[in-house]
């Protein structure tokens, strides 16, 4: 009898694409769970009880949450293609850069993509000051993980795609190919990998879902200032 492999993930969810991607890598055979986040599923409620969240790996049965999580999952499970770093300090220091990431580099972007004014461009300077440790974590290398994509590449994929998405929606440049070019020749590799590209959700529907976040954010803005 075979494994019983589902990912529960949403269409746009970079989380999930994490996971799309490390699946594909490895040539693990699974099946794709779509949920409607705005109404979701009584699985999906079961399956990941703390956090109500996608990205889920079902594997036999049992649950894995969280992508971080979930990515070490898959590269302890089956070993093919591995995703992380034999050497237990370079291990580490993957684990490192992937929280770096998470924690400085995706919610500093953020923020200056949701920001206006004053609050934008302090939060576009910490930005670049983050995206500068990325570029030189580059110097010698092709990506993250070395020749090939890694655990850290899958990690801060996203930023290869919302990058650009950020920037034509606010008209901010994020990545500018002066400034990093070694970033910027590892977004345009890692977007072109074919399992990369095969993979990307729809530009448009992308560009409509964020101009969509970005009017939320500054009408809740709005509505704050105007009620102090």
């Amino acid at each position: 009898m075979g494994e019983e492999v589902k990912l529960f993930r949403s269409w746009s969810s970079s989380f999930a694409l994490r996971i799309v991607w490390a699946l594909e890598i490895k040539g693990i055979e699974y099946e794709a769970v779509f949920e409607d986040l705005s109404n979701k599923s009584p699985l999906l409620l079961q399956y990941n009880r703390v956090h109500k969240k996608i990205p889920i790996l079902v594997h036999n049965g049992r649950p894995i949450v969280e992508s971080f999580v979930i990515l070490e999952y898959i590269d302890e499970t089956w070993k093919q293609a591995p995703l992380l770093p034999e050497d237990p300090y370079e291990r580490a220091m993957a684990r490192f850069w992937a929280k770096f990431g998470e924690d400085k580099v995706l919610t500093s972007i953020w923020s200056a993509f949701i920001k206006q004014g004053k609050e934008q461009e302090e939060a576009m300077v910490a930005a670049m000051e983050n995206l500068k440790f990325l570029e030189k974590e580059m110097k010698g290398k092709k990506f993250f993980g070395g020749e090939r994509i890694g655990y850290v590449d899958l990690t801060l994929g996203w930023l290869a795609n919302l990058g650009s998405i950020f920037e034509e929606i606010v008209g901010l440049k994020i990545v500018d190919e002066e400034k990093f070019p070694l970033l910027y020749s590892w977004m345009q590799d890692f977007a072109e990998a074919p399992i990369i590209r095969d993979n990307w959700p729809p530009r448009d529907k992308m560009i409509v879902k964020f101009q969509a976040l970005l009017d939320a954010a500054i009408a809740a803005s709005s509505s704050s200032s105007s009620s102090k």
